[in-house]
């Protein structure tokens, strides 16, 4: 599992034997079933994750009951409720698995002692967190710009397998739109 971790990371900086050793005291792992939730809203966030393997939804729960889904995460990606990691409060999003998932976890002391211990590790994450920032500006556009048919050619275009593994009621909610508008897009 080591070496996926490097790969990722080596996308962007390259790493020693030495380098990635001291990389890899700052993470643990965990495995979670498929709709156990990782982050509660309401709970204290201690982690960022790193899937492994597996699929997650990032989920706002408003105050009527109703659930917002701000993103969906695979394999190579980071997610958390990264407001709540970083400023310690609790979260206002819940991270649930969609499938039985594996993660690296990584506590904000870890990230702290690994950036400040490795600049190449600060680096990775300022563009980790650069490239995510873009893709949540292109999300909210999407929404302001674009029509539901446009939004689900967006989509697949960019995550084809998300409808393989998505039902069609989770990818709904993440466009905006009902079951049947999907069914509908879907046909046309």
């Amino acid at each position: 599992m080591h070496e996926i971790l490097r790969q990722h990371i080596e996308k962007i900086v390259a790493l020693t034997d030495d380098e990635f050793a001291f990389v890899c005291t700052h993470f643990t792992t965990k495995s979670f079933r498929k709709r156990e939730f990782i982050i509660q809203q309401g709970e204290r966030v201690g982690h960022a994750y790193f899937i492994i393997s597996g699929l997650v939804k990032l989920v706002y729960g408003d105050e009527s009951g109703n659930q917002h889904i701000v993103s969906f995460a695979m394999e190579d990606w980071w997610e958390s409720d990264f407001l709540a990691y970083f400023t310690q409060t609790k979260a206002t999003l819940a991270l649930q698995c969609i499938e039985d998932t594996t993660v690296y976890c990584l506590s904000l002391d870890d990230y702290r002692q690994l950036c400040a211990g490795l600049h190449k590790m600060e680096h990775f994450f300022l563009w980790k967190a650069n490239a995510g920032h873009i893709a949540s500006q292109q999300r909210i556009l999407s929404f302001l710009t674009s029509n539901a048919k446009e939004r689900y050619e967006q989509l697949l275009k960019r995550s084809p397998s998300l409808f393989q593994r998505v039902s069609k009621t989770l990818l709904a909610s993440y466009l905006g739109v009902s079951r049947e508008t999907l069914s509908r897009l879907r046909r046309s």
